[in-house]
């Protein structure tokens, strides 16, 4: 009886500490990125009064890269990257100076237009002040990784207006295939006071409630189905663009702030040719897809290469904000293809994209009723699942740790970064998969066969 009531007391204390550390990180987190965004909306006002703003943009990325290079290399690129990256290999250490180094590279590369994300800064912000924190009060390496991620969970949280979602973010987004459940209570307590702190502040978050009536028909389903492969594949072409852009940006023998230089005046460009709607943040663009308004067919790959140009060539931001654009327009093509409802499928293509991309299939179901309302939720659940599958064995998230098989039938080596599995067909004589690669085999024999027996 001695040790029950030891164990429960244990168990108590500990509950009481990571409750009181999580309220205390997800103020701070709250906090920050609520100056953040206020600072990221008065910029772009600002620079929104100029018909041209864009032009500024070579000369934006270059200060970008001045910033980061001169007083914190570590928040280079997009943020929740190198947070997952200092998890992972640093056990979740992260400079203070990233904080401010990545909030200004930022609200910089946004407000010009370059074509990137606001919840990798929230990320890092988050991260960089917990593990601030941790050094502090000089916690063990174990709970400062804790904390870090409690870190990253109040930055998704507060940078979208979603608690929930946030909270399985940060722990579903450092393993593909895993969640860290000894950090879900931290994660969940420091997501809420994150975003009440941001709501408090004055913060306005983007909500969109889809007139979707749920009435179950089997073509319907299958369509879900079908949409969840579409969506994985588009999540495959910009995860293979973003790792060409980058390969393109390590082989060019130029210096960082010539990359700068040519990757502004590409982006601008477009802005010139096309249209604004496809810099900065491109909000506009995903608020008239969920509407079920007329989206150009070509805005996916436009997207997807100022995105990867903007990362890749000296511009600071997230990803996750380009991903619900990637989502929301791919939606509205698919539903154009096939005659629906333009609407529901851009609300559900925008989650089921971040769950290929991102690896993320919880996070990304929830975050769609937290966004368009439980009707519509079974259906993004399903094309989540089968996104994040059809992806393969590749992220966004370089960093991430690969924590399960996405079949059976491929080999892959389990506890490796992303960056470095290899994925080899693998088919057990046994397996569905074997029967019908076999009966394929068959079949294209017979038909090759037919008409030379005919001659």
């Amino acid at each position: 009886m001695k040790k029950r009531i030891a164990e429960q007391s244990i168990l108590f204390v500990s509950v009481l500490k990571w409750v009181f550390l999580a309220t205390v990180v997800g103020a701070l987190v709250g906090l920050s990125t609520s100056l953040f965004l206020l600072a990221l909306n008065a910029a772009t006002e600002f620079t929104g009064r100029f018909q041209y703003y864009f032009l500024a943009l070579p000369a934006a990325f270059c200060l970008s890269v001045i910033l980061v290079r001169r007083l914190a290399p570590e928040a280079e690129g997009h943020g929740t990257e190198k947070v997952i990256e200092a998890v992972h290999k640093r056990s979740g250490k992260i400079p203070v100076a990233v904080v401010p180094v990545k909030l200004a590279a930022t609200v910089i590369t946004l407000a010009s237009g370059g074509s990137a994300g606001k919840e990798g800064p929230c990320a890092q912000i988050g991260g960089g002040l917990a593990s601030a924190m941790a050094d502090l009060f000089q916690f063990a390496a174990k709970d400062r990784k804790k904390l870090v991620i409690c870190g990253i969970s109040a930055g998704f949280a507060s940078v979208f207006g979603t608690p929930i979602a946030g909270a399985i973010f940060g722990v579903e987004v450092l393993f593909v295939g895993g969640l860290l459940y000894d950090v879900l209570l931290p994660s969940f307590v420091s997501g809420i006071m994150a975003y009440q702190v941001s709501a408090a502040l004055g913060v306005n978050y983007f909500s969109h409630s889809i007139p979707f009536t749920p009435v179950f028909h089997e073509s319907f389903f299958l369509m879900v189905a079908l949409s969840g492969v579409y969506f994985g594949i588009c999540s495959f072409l910009f995860i293979e663009m973003l790792a060409a852009a980058d390969r393109l940006s390590r082989a060019l023998p130029w210096s960082q702030m010539q990359k700068a230089l040519a990757g502004g005046a590409l982006v601008a460009l477009a802005g010139l040719i096309f249209s604004t709607r496809f810099l900065g943040l491109g909000l506009e663009t995903i608020e008239q897809a969920l509407k079920g308004g007329t989206v150009s067919w070509f805005a996916f790959p436009l997207k997807a290469l100022l995105t990867a140009v903007t990362l890749n060539f000296g511009g600071s931001g997230g990803i996750v904000t380009p991903l619900f654009f990637l989502g929301a327009t791919s939606g509205s093509l698919f539903a154009n293809i096939t005659g629906l409802d333009a609407a529901t499928f851009s609300a559900i293509g925008l989650v089921a994209v971040l769950a290929g991309a991102a690896n993320t299939p919880i996070a990304a179901a929830i975050l769609s009723i937290e966004l368009f309302g439980r009707s519509i939720g079974p259906y993004a659940c399903v094309a989540c699942v089968i996104s994040f599958l059809m992806t393969g064995h590749r992220s966004v998230y370089p960093s991430q740790i690969l924590s399960v098989k996405k079949s059976q039938s491929l080999d892959v080596a389990i506890g490796e970064e992303m960056e470095d599995v290899r994925a080899r067909i693998q088919i057990r004589e046994k397996s569905l998969v074997s029967v019908i690669v076999r009966n394929f085999r068959t079949v294209r024999k017979w038909i090759q066969s037919g008409p030379r027996r005919g001659k």
